[in-house]
């Protein structure tokens, strides 16, 4: 008898310290995670205990916060113009989440960031005064790029080559995050999440399409750089139509009449020649289309804004068919607005190009700095000549090409347009793109994709 109770007396012991070592670990090593867990509901109530930080456009707050009047959640998120900065804020839900620049900042913009804590709120274990996030958007541009679009479904995107400050940022039809943000809004976040024109998608930065001819850019400094032609105004070696390699088809032009055999670059880029860039692309090999390509930006995986952008991606494994289809932006080349604002941003800056960036500073309830962007962080993508080249032949573009819309009084300004066909036997609605810089009489640029 006493053997047994012994045994069963060890038996507990050992679970008792197995407990104990359980609650130790969980106490000390897992506590941050659980408490940071978004399923945690202790953790929801905090962030919404008091008012949140806000996101400011041109030096206005975009967000605000209202009382709920009732239940544990004390604060919701509010919004000005909610579907205008959609885009750019996102949207804070006390049930759905966060997403955009609400979703990478929101430690900062519900008080939980270590770096707004004071040493009194330390002490006493409350909650910081939440912080605000400062972006680089100008309300003016942001604003006509969303009237510009109006109801199309579409994404506009506006750089500044010199520094990479993200102007504008437009995706339509857009939607209001205002109408998400409580614990009772599930017949809105529902109407939203089954919309089939996928409002909430930023399409901007977060759906790449066929580019079309606005990659001829990327393979005209391909050319260039690489020597296979030594000016924009050089003949090429394009026969119109030109047949595919190891293929029955041959790639043609828009236009039967325009003069796109052995046009120069300057030439076809004005008329959009399909034939110089299929040619142009087999010419130099898809490795070196690539190469250029990745230089400009296309295959980077990790892009942030700091919001996360989607790859724009250059294929690999292309036979000499797909590469001359990907010369012209066909084939599995994909693109975003703000990898074709990229193009131009850095063809108007000399061949650098500005990472892009969409938040200038952050800053503590106060308004004290807690971080900044600090100075352009640049990269070398082609010579400065054949910046200087392709700026030329694009302002032919605008002057006398397929971009003369484009053309704006008391400014410089270089385009390429582009129609990228998909779909079966590339019978869908085509996509239409416009990449282009402007740049004032002051000297100031802007670089676009639409």
């Amino acid at each position: 008898m006493n053997r047994t109770i012994r045994n069963t007396s060890v038996l507990v012991l050992l679970l008792v310290l197995a407990l104990l070592a359980r609650a130790t670990w969980v106490q000390f090593y897992e506590a941050r995670a659980l408490a940071s867990d978004g399923s945690n509901r202790r953790t929801v109530i905090a962030r919404y205990a008091g008012p949140l930080g806000d996101i400011i456009v041109g030096g206005n707050a975009v967000t605000g916060s209202r009382e709920t009047g009732g239940g544990d959640l004390r604060y919701a998120r509010t919004y000005k113009d909610g579907p205008l900065y959609a885009p750019v804020t996102g949207y804070t839900s006390q049930v759905y989440g966060q997403t955009m620049l609400e979703g990478v900042y929101k430690d900062l913009l519900d008080g939980s960031d270590p770096r707004l804590r004071s040493p009194e709120d330390a002490l006493t274990r409350d909650r910081a005064k939440a912080g605000d996030v400062v972006t680089t958007i100008d309300p003016a541009v942001q604003r006509a790029g969303y009237e510009a679009l109006g109801d199309k479904k579409g994404a506009a995107l506006a750089l500044d080559p010199a520094s990479g400050k993200i102007l504008g940022m437009v995706s339509t039809p857009s939607y209001d995050p205002s109408k998400i943000t409580g614990s009772d809004d599930g017949a809105a976040w529902k109407a939203l999440a089954s919309d089939p024109d996928k409002p909430n998608v930023n399409r901007a930065l977060r759906q790449p399409l066929p580019p079309g001819s606005t990659f001829k850019l990327v393979v005209a400094a391909a050319a260039l750089e690489d020597g296979l032609y030594d000016s924009v105004d050089a003949r090429t070696d394009s026969p119109d139509p030109y047949h595919l390699p190891l293929s029955t088809k041959d790639l043609t032009n828009e236009s039967a009449s325009a003069p796109c055999e052995n046009a120069s670059i300057r030439v076809a880029l004005q008329y959009s020649c399909n034939t110089v860039f299929g040619k142009m692309a087999v010419d130099l090999g898809q490795d070196k289309v690539r190469a250029m390509a990745e230089k400009f930006g296309f295959n980077t995986e990790d892009q942030e804004v700091p919001v996360r952008a989607y790859p724009s991606v250059y294929p690999k494994g292309m036979d000499k068919a797909q590469t001359a289809l990907s010369g012209i932006g066909q084939f599995d080349v994909t693109a975003t607005p703000l990898q074709m604002a990229e193009v131009s941003a850095a063809l108007a800056h000399g061949g650098e190009l500005a990472a892009p960036y969409l938040v200038d500073r952050t800053t503590n309830g106060d308004g004290d700095v807690l971080s900044t962007h600090g100075d352009a962080r640049t990269r070398r993508v082609v010579s400065a000549d054949t910046a200087r080249q392709l700026r030329s032949a694009m302002e032919t573009v605008v002057t006398r090409g397929t971009g003369t819309n484009a053309a704006i009084p008391g400014a410089t300004v270089g385009a390429k347009t582009g129609t990228a066909q998909h779909g079966e036997n590339n019978s869908a609605t085509p996509y239409a793109w416009f990449t282009s810089y402007a740049e004032g009489a002051d000297g100031k640029q802007v670089a676009v994709a639409v």
